[in-house]
């Protein structure tokens, strides 16, 4: 063989020996997953998990949306979907999850809650792991995974708050959000948690507002937890929104030129500017898992 193709041939198995690299690197990262939640009901988190992951997959982006908040579940509302399967027909064992996934408004899979089956607090150890185990395959086939976990700080959602990559509290300017705000802030960070924790304030009236009460609250968990919440970003006060609720569509889609349109597009470039890539494979599942035991 000639010095050329002695070149040639280690250029080629330098190419191949990358390709593998490249795929084995894809294999082993899943989806960044992103927790939205709230200290109380009313604040409006289903609005901005619902439209922020319509904002993310208009950018390009392969988002699923999960509706953990199964007793109180009305994300499918919002997109006027009515399932005929939820994550109760998943948990039972009759159907799957090809079966209950739906391709929803802007092009986002989502997997439906079950409005009054009470939720994940009333699952049984075994049910709660099944749930998991059946929802890791979603980590392999999207780019951002959300949950929109229900209000509170039981348990059950805190335990998915800790686990994700992120988690997002939402709240709006009022005394008692802000304090649930904090208490939900302080919950995840009181365990074992490696999620990057980020304030989001919904119904403000002005950007001042919204500063004020991330401040608010980023200034009492620096004090009492050393710990740094990071700016989450802000949605507006808009009729749109209201407007939207009404018509069972994402404002995102229904009123694009709104003000809150421009914020949620907002939340969505901080996420896409500062998320630091995918996790490690069955990363986030399994800390959830172990966070049950």
């Amino acid at each position: 063989m000639t010095i050329q193709g002695i070149r040639q041939k280690s250029s080629t198995n330098g190419d191949q020996a990358a390709r593998l690299r490249q795929m084995a690197r894809q294999r082993l990262r899943t989806a960044e997953t992103i927790a939205i939640v709230s200290g109380k009901g009313g604040v409006g988190k289903s609005n901005i998990a619902v439209n922020l992951s319509v904002c993310l997959a208009q950018a390009g982006t392969r988002v699923t949306l999960v509706d953990l908040d199964m007793g109180l579940a009305n994300s499918d509302l919002l997109m006027n979907i009515q399932p005929r399967y939820t994550l109760a027909h998943l948990i039972s064992g009759s159907r799957t999850l090809d079966e209950i996934k739906i391709t929803a408004s802007g092009g986002i899979h989502f997997v439906p809650g079950g409005s009054g089956t009470g939720g994940l607090a009333n699952l049984s150890e075994f049910e709660r792991r099944n749930l998991i185990l059946q929802l890791d395959k979603l980590a392999y086939s999207t780019d951002i995974l959300i949950f929109d976990c229900g209000a509170g700080i039981s348990r059950n959602v805190v335990n998915f708050a800790q686990a994700a990559d992120t988690a997002i509290v939402v709240t709006t300017p009022e005394p008692p959000a802000l304090t649930d705000a904090y208490a939900m802030v302080k919950s995840i960070r009181c365990g074992h948690s490696r999620a990057r924790v980020r304030l989001a304030v919904n119904m403000a009236e002005n950007r001042a507002e919204a500063e004020a009460t991330y401040q608010r609250v980023a200034s009492v968990a620096r004090k009492f937890l050393n710990y740094s919440v990071a700016n989450g970003g802000f949605m507006l006060h808009d009729t749109s929104v209201e407007l939207a609720v009404r018509e069972r569509c994402p404002f995102v889609i229904r009123y694009p030129e709104s003000n809150a349109s421009a914020c949620i597009a907002a939340m969505a470039r901080t996420i896409a500017r500062n998320e630091p890539g995918q996790s490690v494979r069955g990363g986030f599942f399994r800390r959830v898992a172990g966070l049950f035991v």
